[in-house]
């Protein structure tokens, strides 16, 4: 049948009638292979990682003391406001994209660009943030057995005497890009694989250190006040999130309509369990004050006598955060192949490779890009690229499910966001007050950010988005049959 396109200009709207329909050609398509505890495990790869290897030690110790388990919790509420509105969309809208797609459905090509504009920078951010951290942990591994390597090969320029570049974190990071090419069936598999190591690693982390708790720790309580155990939860939020980038890979999915609004709250609640099992233990086995902020569950079971257990937890941190790379590499390259093949970047992009139907082009450029940040530049200024779009990206999935569900209550969904739109709203008011916590670096980074995605929407994507035709031809170029 004809395609009926909304043609408001820059406000137009995908058709969420015809979202189930094919779209692309056949060389623009991804096969749908995943399933629901396969889509568990890439969530629950980007949700566990840094936050319980390193903030939980890092918060603990200088903002909130045995709080810090509050600080999850209210984090962890906060981001499940938004899960709750990404597992309707992810049901609604089971297509590639996440909050770029939801967001161009509901509120139009333009709000829909800058969420996925923005997220292009942020998920690659993230990856070369979460690679120089692995590295640390690499590098701290071969000094403890007596190895080491070239001084100029440890880090980026300014992080070190003869430091040049962080040459582990750059292959890192084209490691994932070679595992993402292999297909989205074999890679998930690896990823299967390696987050199950690392729940065995924290499960271990809770049952032997369950056992050299010393209650006195816990007191006092909120050392630092009521107050530090929020400023605690801004800190961590960015920990426990992940199921964002995991909603990216919905049209991998076998049955998304059923399967990711399930794999969404599944991994938020498994990681939740074990963020505040392993806090309760970190906190019990040392007093906040003596905790490593870099490395606190490590040092703390070398303070118990164990440090078989310390190494192990040592490995288990970089196994654990290199699936977090997977997870959020797998986010951006989703978001980049769904805009090309809307056409707001060139459609070059939606390319798939013939045989493994994945998009090959764009995960080669991720990865070479985010090699060379995690190479060149030091962690604390990578680190500064990241966050704000996962929140505005947050606020604009919560936002749009509360106008989706009034102007369209009709449209069919696997899974209806509870209590709305109070849930939702928090979500809104929470992603908006931890916004407020961010640097002014981090605002002047995205203001810069924001202005050159405004140049080349109107200087390319607004003429040559498919959303421009008010008709097409039947099965092609996206448009709907």
């Amino acid at each position: 049948m004809t395609a009926v396109w909304s043609t408001r200009g820059a406000f137009r709207r995908k058709p969420i009638e015809h979202i189930d329909e094919p779209e692309g050609a056949p060389s623009e398509r991804l096969t749908r292979t995943l399933g629901l505890w396969q889509l568990t495990a890439i969530g629950v790869g980007g949700i566990i990682g840094a936050g319980i290897f390193t903030l939980a030690g890092t918060v603990a110790n200088g903002v909130a003391g045995p709080a810090v388990l509050v600080s999850f919790l209210i984090a962890g509420i906060a981001s499940a406001a938004a899960a709750f509105s990404y597992a309707e969309f992810a049901g609604l809208i089971p297509k590639a994209g996440s909050a770029y797609t939801y967001g161009y459905a509901v509120l139009g090509e333009l709000a829909g660009w800058f969420i996925g504009w923005d997220l292009l920078l942020e998920y690659t951010a993230i990856v070369a943030v979460v690679a120089i951290g692995i590295s640390g942990y690499f590098n701290f591994l071969l000094e403890e057995t007596g190895a080491s390597l070239p001084t100029w090969m440890l880090g980026a320029p300014g992080t070190g005497p003869g430091h040049r570049f962080d040459l582990i974190a750059a292959v890192l990071c084209l490691f994932t890009a070679y595992l993402l090419t292999l297909g989205i069936k074999n890679a998930a598999r690896f990823e299967t694989i390696v987050v199950g190591l690392k729940v065995l690693v924290v499960l271990l982390v809770i049952v032997v250190g369950f056992f050299h708790i010393k209650t006195g720790n816990y007191s006092p309580f909120f050392p630092f006040g009521v107050g530090g155990a929020f400023t605690g939860a801004a800190t961590v939020f960015f920990a426990v999130f992940g199921y964002d980038a995991m909603s990216t890979a919905a049209e991998e999915s076998k049955d998304a309509q059923r399967h990711m609004p399930r794999a969404i709250l599944y991994s938020l609640a498994i990681a939740m369990v074990l963020y505040v099992l392993a806090c309760l233990v970190l906190t019990g086995m040392q007093k906040y004050t003596d905790i490593d902020p870099e490395s606190g569950f490590s040092t703390a079971f070398k303070a118990a006598g164990l440090p078989v257990v310390a190494d192990i937890i040592a490995v288990g941190a970089i196994i654990g955060i290199l699936t977090v790379m997977f997870t959020f590499m797998l986010g951006v390259t989703r978001v980049w192949f769904s805009m090309s093949r809307d056409g707001l970047l060139p459609r070059w992009f939606a390319k798939t490779h013939p045989i493994r139907h994945v998009p090959t082009r764009v995960t080669w450029i991720v990865g070479v890009a985010s090699a060379a940040i995690a190479g060149f530049v030091p962690i604390g200024e990578a680190a500064e690229l990241t966050n704000i779009g996962i929140l505005l990206a947050f606020a604009v999935v919560c936002t749009s499910v509360i106008v989706l569900r009034y102007k369209r209550p009709d449209l069919p969904r696997s899974f209806r966001t509870p209590l709305m739109p109070v849930l939702p709203a928090v979500g809104v008011i929470a992603s908006i007050w931890l916004i407020t916590y961010l640097r002014v670096e981090t605002w002047i980074r995205f203001v810069v950010w924001f202005l050159v995605g405004l140049v080349i929407y109107f200087g390319y994507s607004y003429r040559n988005s498919l959303m421009a035709r008010p008709t097409g031809t039947p099965g092609s170029g996206g448009l709907p049959e």
